[in-house]
C-alpha cells in the first residue's frame, strides 16, 4: 500500500469554479439567513420619515447580512480559500438549547436563575471549559444583567421566581 494519498479526480462540480468552498458554501448560509429574515420582517411597519418601524432594524439588518454573504461568495469564487472543513455539532447544540432554556425559564423562574443556567448550559458547548472560570463569568454578567435590564432599561422584568418573592 502506498503512504501518499490517492490523487483520484474530484468529480464535484464545485472543485470546477469554486477557489475557496468553505467561503462559497458559508455567503450562501449568509444569504439564506438574510432572505429569511427580510421575509419574516417583511409585514411589519417601515420607516416613515425619521421615525423607526418596528421591521426598519431587521430589514436594514437583513439587507446588510444579505450584501456581506454575496461578498462572501464572491471571495469563495474568485480566492483561493479551504475546502469544507467537518463540521461539530456540539457547540451549536448547546448555545440553541441555552437560549430555549432561557425562553421556557424565564417567566417561572426570573431572569437571574434562567440567565445563570442558560449561560451554563451554553458552556457545555467545548470540551475546553474551565469551570472556576465559567461560575465566574456567569454570576457578572448574570449580575450585569439583573442590573441592566430591569434598573437601567426600566424593563419590567421579575428577577426572581415568583414563589421566592411571596
Amino acid at each position: 500500500m502506498s503512504e501518499t494519498p490517492s490523487q483520484a479526480p474530484d468529480n464535484s462540480i464545485m472543485s470546477k469554479w469554486v477557489r475557496g468552498p468553505q467561503d462559497f458554501v458559508g455567503g450562501i448560509a449568509l444569504m439564506a439567513i438574510a432572505a429569511f429574515a427580510l421575509w419574516a420582517s417583511s409585514d411589519l411597519q417601515g420607516m416613515r420619515g425619521f421615525s423607526f418601524g418596528a421591521g426598519t432594524a431587521p430589514r436594514m439588518f437583513g439587507v446588510l447580512l444579505l450584501l456581506l454573504g454575496a461578498a462572501v461568495t464572491l471571495m469563495g469564487l474568485f480566492t483561493e480559500g479551504p475546502g469544507i472543513s467537518k463540521y461539530h455539532w456540539r457547540g451549536p447544540l448547546f448555545v440553541s438549547l441555552a437560549i430555549l432554556s432561557f425562553a421556557v425559564a424565564i417567566r417561572p423562574l426570573g431572569l437571574v436563575i434562567s440567565a445563570f443556567a442558560a449561560f451554563m448550559i451554553a458552556a457545555l458547548g467545548t470540551h475546553e471549559t474551565r469551570w472556576k472560570e465559567t461560575i465566574i463569568v456567569g454570576a457578572c454578567l448574570t449580575l450585569g444583567c439583573s442590573l441592566l435590564f430591569p434598573y437601567a432599561l426600566g424593563l419590567p422584568l421579575q428577577l426572581f421566581p415568583r414563589f421566592m418573592i411571596q
